[in-house]
């Protein structure tokens, strides 16, 4: 499922136009992106939580040239499925 896709399932589940999907769906994506700048988590019972992590500087390898180059230090985004997400996979 893409965006699109994720804002007319919206859209035809609110019983309103996609415009209203839309402005719903990315509304929750701000709010969560906001968050996460923050550094709070989000917390969504039966869903999940996102979290936001520190990675460190590290080493890797350029594939092509096989130059080894430096990763900076960065913050990234994860997700941990909550147990009622995990289960409705099962």
């Amino acid at each position: 499922m893409n965006k699109a896709e994720l804002i007319s399932d919206v859209a035809e589940r609110i019983g309103d136009s996609k415009q209203k999907g839309e402005e719903a769906v990315n509304a929750v994506f701000d709010a969560i992106t906001d968050a996460l700048r923050r550094g709070d988590e989000v917390r969504l019972p039966s869903f999940g939580v996102f979290v936001v992590s520190e990675t460190k500087e590290r080493k890797a390898r350029n594939p092509q040239t096989n130059e080894e180059v430096v990763v900076p230090a960065g913050k990234r985004a994860k997700f941990r499925p909550g147990k009622a997400l995990k289960e409705a996979l099962v």
